[in-house]
């Protein structure tokens, strides 16, 4: 439910996160402004916003007009000044630290309502972000989402060691009015909880195929039908307190011995990186660890979609 005590949203940066945010905020009934850099691309970020709330009405999510209702909720803009009377600010640009020091700086300088400054960042921590700021450097968090940011509802706090007390519980409440569900971290952590895990996963995946054990396509048809399912419906420590330790503990002791413990991307990843197929399926070759020729992108694109459509039961602006 949309707060009472929130009434401008202010995001930096369009591109992949930036169009995503404010699909999840104007469709949610906040006026959201998107400052942009380039106003040339302005058309092209406002094509992006459209094709997402289509493909929400192709899956009977909204009615067209409920659509054209949300897009007047946003407005894009060069200038901070029209952040002035944010209350909330999204910054989303590339993962570069002066840049998005630079963005702060002008927060500070136009924005005097700021309560919470939330950065999308995923390599970044709080401390890095707020250290050149003069004025709000107790009030910008990490706030990372996974994209993309509307459809996945997941989003993972992470404070900084300056950050007053409340901004936390304002961002949480803030995330959980756009239909969120928010993890709080207690501690700064590479990777923060969702990357730390997808990459651990990745690592043992990694090893599995250079020492020759399976194929790609045999870890991810293990993936798609035996365990990931199940975590779509209960958490893995539902899973292992329902089971209990005597077999769990024994099952430790014969795996995590073998578990990779590199200190930097395998050979595996390095050979691809250092290769024509170094983009995978966005490579000239389109070609990765599978040959992306002749595969439909389009229903791709659905199926990486697929399981989150479940959440998309907003309560959209009625006017």
């Amino acid at each position: 439910m949309k707060l009472e005590n929130v009434n401008h949203i202010g995001i930096i940066g369009a591109g992949m996160i930036g169009d995503s945010m404010t699909v999840l905020t104007t469709g949610h009934g906040y006026k959201t402004t998107n400052l942009v850099r380039n106003p040339a691309k302005i058309p092209g970020y406002k094509e992006q916003y459209d094709t997402y709330f289509r493909q929400m009405i192709d899956h009977g999510v909204l009615t067209e007009e409920q659509w054209h209702i949300c897009e007047k909720y946003l407005t894009y803009s060069l200038d901070y000044a029209d952040l002035a009377d944010c209350e909330v600010i999204f910054e989303c640009i590339v993962e570069d630290l002066d840049q998005k020091h630079e963005i702060y700086r002008k927060i500070e300088e136009n924005c005097p309502n700021v309560k919470v400054i939330c950065s999308v960042s995923s390599s970044f921590l709080s401390d890095a972000l707020g250290a050149k700021m003069e004025k709000y450097y107790d009030r910008i968090i990490v706030t990372h989402p996974f994209n993309p940011a509307h459809m996945v509802p997941y989003f993972e706090i992470c404070a900084g060691s300056k950050t007053a007390d409340g901004v936390v519980d304002f961002a949480v409440d803030v995330l959980k009015s756009l239909d969120r569900q928010p993890a709080i971290l207690k501690k700064p952590n590479p990777g923060f909880i969702g990357n730390y895990l997808q990459f651990a996963l990745w690592a043992a995946c990694l090893k599995l195929v250079q020492d020759g054990v399976c194929e790609p396509k045999d870890i991810d048809t293990c993936l798609n039908y035996s365990f990931c399912p199940r975590y779509s419906s209960i958490g893995i420590f539902d899973h292992f307190d329902n089971g209990g330790y005597k077999l769990n503990i024994t099952t430790c002791n014969s795996v995590f011995p073998i578990l990779p413990r590199w200190d930097e991307a395998p050979d595996i990843i390095r050979e691809k990186a250092e290769s024509p197929d170094a983009w995978g399926a966005k490579s000239p070759t389109k070609k990765g660890f599978y040959d992306w020729n002749g595969v439909d992108m389009a229903a791709y694109a659905e199926r990486v979609n697929a399981p989150y459509w479940r959440f998309c039961s907003w309560d959209f602006p009625k006017e």
